[in-house]
């Protein structure tokens, strides 16, 4: 019998991330609109309600994610999305979900800031995301496209790993990302294999006689250590398991290039630039923000002369680089802020003065 080839689509990065969530089983949508992830809640309001799902305009972003809260708690796949400054006024719900161990998929498509800043993609969000966001000990499992076909891909797997850690999943993506148009490949998802039995902890009623109580309100502080253990220990296998990558010629790398999302794909053309000019250039993108890949990034540094991350903020996933690498190898940083995308040849110019360092240390 032959094989059925998936048909190609060209879709923006919000619809791919829309049409994949309606494929993976989403049952309900709710959000509130903010350019640049619009498009994302427009194919939502007029696909998921025919397609088996409910979709609801929430009247804001503080409403959105705690209908994503009570939702969650029925043990559906249920998701949101917004831009930086929605995702901020989401915080304190994405708490009481990843206390309350409730899988979601949320959607982060970044814009320039601080403030309401511009519509314009960026990559400021970076703390925000990996270091938790709100208040409290938690984390959430970040995952960072840098192409509309990621885009759909990552909502799968976005789904798949709240459903097997029982947590929050981010995507954070960026709006060049969720504008850009590319063709897409939706691969054949199996709902009903990849569906997780959450039956002993759902709220959905008390068909057996037995009552689920879901809650973040634990007055003994005993009783609340033992919580936060228990989230510490899981976040522990997730990094012990979930690391995500891509490595581009480094095997013979004097120079690295670190970056992620659309960062990566500036990076990637600027790497080629270098390697025709004869330099010796190198790529790692880590995929999963968190967890971060710090051991696969101290490995190179036994390799390579220099690391340069790019990316469009004022410097932060930098710190996480100059953790995994401590004092082993010099760290540079190359940004651009405000919704300013960096250029291929602003980062080989960045290149070339990092090749010629040492030659003229040794000159003087």
């Amino acid at each position: 019998m032959k094989k059925r080839v998936s048909e190609k689509i060209l879709m923006k990065g919000n619809e791919a991330i829309a049409e994949a969530a309606i494929r993976a089983g989403v049952k309900a949508y709710f959000g509130y609109p903010i350019t640049p992830q619009s498009e994302l809640l427009e194919y939502m309001s007029a696909q998921l309600n025919s397609r088996g799902g409910v979709f609801l305009q929430a009247e804001s972003e503080v409403a959105a994610i705690n209908m994503v809260y009570g939702a969650a708690g029925c043990g559906e796949r249920v998701m949101t999305s917004t831009s930086s400054p929605g995702f901020s006024l989401m915080q304190e719900g994405i708490s009481y979900i990843a206390s309350a161990e409730l899988p979601c998929l949320l959607v982060n498509v970044q814009r320039g800031g601080p403030g309401l800043g511009t519509i314009q993609p960026a990559q400021s969000d970076y703390f925000q995301a990996v270091k938790g966001g709100g208040h409290g000990d938690y984390n959430l499992i970040v995952l960072a496209p840098n192409s509309v076909q990621e885009m759909a891909n990552f909502t799968y797997l976005g789904f798949d790993l709240a459903d097997q850690y029982r947590t929050p999943v981010l995507i954070l993506a960026d709006g060049a990302l969720g504008q850009m148009m590319e063709p897409v490949v939706f691969p054949d998802y199996d709902i009903v294999k990849n569906k997780v039995d959450h039956s002993s902890w759902a709220t959905r009623g008390k068909k057996d006689g037995k009552q689920h109580v879901i809650t973040t309100l634990h007055i003994e502080p005993e009783k609340m250590e033992i919580i936060n253990n228990h989230l510490q220990e899981k976040y522990r296998d997730i990094c012990d398991k979930e690391i995500r990558f891509e490595a581009t010629k480094t095997d013979d790398a004097e120079i690295l290039l670190i970056a992620y999302g659309l960062s990566s794909r500036i990076a990637h053309h600027a790497l080629e630039l270098a390697r025709d000019e004869g330099l010796k250039v190198g790529l790692f993108r880590p995929i999963t923000l968190y967890p971060f890949p710090y051991r696969q990034i101290r490995a190179l540094t036994k390799k390579v002369d220099s690391i340069l991350t790019v990316e469009m903020n004022a410097g932060q996933m930098v710190e996480d680089v100059r953790l995994a690498v401590g004092e082993k190898v010099p760290v540079h940083f190359y940004g651009r802020t405000g919704g300013v995308i960096p250029q291929p040849e602003e980062i080989l110019e960045k290149i070339r003065a990092i090749s010629i360092a040492p030659q003229m240390e040794k000159i003087f």
